[in-house]
């Protein structure tokens, strides 16, 4: 066996190398090509003590749902308007249907009172909190199969608060 540790370990460090290579590469893939939507965002505390600045985000497409009948894993499906601002069609627990003009972000819901679309916090340099409390829109990237990133916080104006 001692013959054979080193091979394993090193196996094993590979392994993990590649899979850590291959996940940031699909999100810069996604960063690329991309589709911006822009989910409206909900009021939140946005500060943390032991995280230091940041905002917690809450969108509003997570409002006015049915928490008994939701899946705990599944699609939001969002129609955006003529400035890219998502609006909520219906959750559904697989990819189609889907219409045209809609599209699909993933979703994961832990408890009956939270959805989790993987971009619920946004960090930013301390000291600049004051810039983000004019945030109105958190910006993802999505692609076909409802990923996302959080990309940044958006104004009224949807510009890129930087």
């Amino acid at each position: 066996m001692k013959k054979y540790k080193w091979f394993i370990i090193l196996t094993n460090l590979i392994i993990v190398l590649v899979y850590f290579n291959y996940s940031i590469s699909q999100k810069e893939e996604l960063l690329q090509d991309g589709k911006l939507v822009l989910l409206p965002l909900a009021p939140v505390d946005p500060r943390s003590l032991m995280q230091g600045d940041y905002m917690n985000l809450r969108y509003s497409i997570s409002q006015d749902v049915d928490y008994e009948k939701l899946a705990k894993r599944g699609y939001c499906v969002v129609r955006l308007d003529s400035g890219d601002i998502a609006e909520k069609v219906r959750f559904q627990q697989n990819t189609t249907p889907l219409n045209k003009g809609e599209y699909l972000i993933k979703y994961s819901s832990s408890d009956q009172w939270n959805i989790n679309i993987g971009a619920e916090s946004f960090f930013f340099q301390e000291g600049h909190s004051k810039k983000y409390e004019v945030a109105k829109y958190g910006g993802i990237k999505i692609d076909k199969d409802g990923n996302s990133l959080l990309v940044g916080l958006y104004d009224k104006n949807l510009k890129n608060i930087k």
